[in-house]
């Protein structure tokens, strides 16, 4: 196991921490739990985080990769490419050789990149459409990560993100649960001693006719929005900065 002195992770709002509310108002999320199981083993620990909710492959490799090759940290975390995804005409060949652009940047400097596939989205209605789009820039992702001596967080195999427990209302971002069980697995990836990502949700009985109730609603009150702003060219992460923008001590 390798003690990690510092720690940047750059991305969006999976990154940022949505919806994980921390005591202090601010959200917390996967990275700030990994970072304060990280700090224990090392005093010194710095931690910094560039995510905004949002942001494009493209935003996230012009405007944080350098930052974080500037900072020269132990440990980068990379995860992108949700929001692309979901936008009309996005290609996965085109998003995974700028993520591999910014994956040789980052172990140029000598870190240690983490990267990630996402859940799979069969249990979402119309992001299922989408799941051979998905399935193919993930794919990549596991083939940059064996080309450039990356680690890789497997989303997609793991069935605690597959219960809507972990989920919040709007099914796009985790809550406070799934955060945690990410935070185990990038901890198990690093092989940090920390909780069982592989744990299991009681079972409960599940109604039909509810779940189509909920599945309507969410389009009414989340989908719906999402598309109004994709529209309009608007962004959730307009004028947002980043929470944690220099590296400093945790």
């Amino acid at each position: 196991m390798r003690h990690y002195k510092s720690f940047v992770a750059l991305g969006d709002s999976f990154t940022e921490g949505l919806n994980d509310s921390g005591p202090d108002g601010h959200y917390r999320g996967w990275a700030d739990r990994v970072a304060e199981r990280l700090a224990t083993d090392n005093p010194g620990f710095r931690y910094a985080n560039l995510a905004v909710r949002g942001k494009l492959i493209g935003q996230i490799v012009a405007e944080q990769v350098p930052l974080a090759v500037e900072m020269a940290p132990d440990l980068v975390s990379f995860c992108a490419g949700g929001n692309d995804l979901l936008r009309p005409g996005s290609d996965p060949d085109v998003m995974a050789k700028q993520v591999a652009r910014a994956v040789r940047d980052l172990r140029a400097g000598g870190a240690d990149v983490l990267l990630f596939t996402g859940v799979d989205p069969r249990d979402t209605p119309v992001m299922r459409r989408l799941r051979g789009r998905f399935a193919i820039f993930y794919l990549h992702l596991r083939s940059i990560a064996d080309l450039y001596g990356c680690r890789l967080v497997d989303q997609w195999s793991m069935q605690g993100l597959r219960d809507w427990r972990a989920w919040s209302a709007d099914r796009l971002h985790l809550n406070e649960d799934g955060h945690r069980l990410v935070a185990a697995r990038v901890l198990d990836v690093l092989g940090v001693p920390f909780d069982d990502w592989r744990k299991g949700w009681p079972e409960r009985a599940v109604d039909p006719r509810a779940r189509r109730r909920e599945d309507a609603q969410w389009m009414r009150e989340h989908l719906v929005p999402w598309v109004s702003r994709r529209l309009r060219g608007v962004s959730s992460g307009d004028g947002v900065l980043p929470k944690r923008p220099d590296l400093s001590p945790f």
